[in-house]
């Protein structure tokens, strides 16, 4: 099996718990979301989605591009990665690195495909997008809402979670200075049943992805890219 591959770089988690950790990522192409502020929009987006910087990799390719990386985490993430069988590169990653923990980034509208037990599931639902299965709200040890302004509290409220899942409230790359935003994430964290923290896009403001040179480095005027 052969997976599309946009990219694969050494970096540091930027967000969510994990935050600061050092982190290897492989971003996959392809989503069926289309969000507006989309910050990957290279990975499916038809102006951006470039064939001449996307690689089709088997398993053991990917893993062959991380033999070198001493962090303890790698990140599955996209575009939407759960469009992929991720049993196969699972089993090649685990195989190859025993100690390293595999974690997930997704909307969580679809089942993981082969049903890997990952150690880490970050859920970024979307209230104008598909809606997240139970499911995976279940299985998901963090949320992340992006805050685009009230509508995204109200999404927050409507979603079903369980004890001790940790929620983040991002505001959106485009507003991350927009008082009326922060204010709004000040206030959630204050008052919210769901007791959310608020969070941050960190790895943006220190450039970390473009350190690696295997990174992409093209300008995708969406969302969080555009600064």
């Amino acid at each position: 099996m052969t997976y599309v591959v946009n990219e694969l770089f050494e970096t540091w988690q930027g967000e969510g718990v994990h935050m600061g950790e050092h982190a290897f990522f492989i971003r996959l192409v392809g989503c069926d979301q289309s969000c507006h502020f989309c910050d990957s929009a290279q990975t499916w987006h038809k102006d951006y989605l470039d064939k001449s910087v996307n690689k089709k990799m088997t398993a053991s390719e990917i893993a062959d591009e991380i033999e070198l990386f001493h962090g303890q985490i790698i990140v599955i993430t996209g575009g939407e990665p759960a469009l992929w069988n991720l049993e196969p590169l699972c089993e090649e990653l685990n195989e190859r690195f025993p100690g390293k923990a595999l974690h997930i980034e997704t909307a969580g509208h679809h089942e993981i495909k082969g049903g890997w037990r990952f150690d880490w599931i970050t859920l970024s639902p979307k209230p104008f997008a598909s809606k997240p299965l139970v499911s995976m709200l279940h299985k998901a040890n963090e949320l992340k809402i992006i805050v685009e302004g009230e509508e995204s509290i109200e999404y927050l409220n409507s979603i079903e979670r369980v004890v001790g899942q940790v929620v983040w409230l991002h505001p959106e790359w485009s507003k991350r200075n927009s008082p009326e935003v922060l204010s709004i994430i000040n206030r959630e964290v204050k008052i919210n049943k769901h007791k959310p923290r608020a969070g941050y896009q960190l790895h943006k403001l220190y450039n970390v992805d473009k350190l690696d040179t295997r990174s992409d480095k093209r300008f995708i005027p969406l969302g969080g890219v555009n600064g």
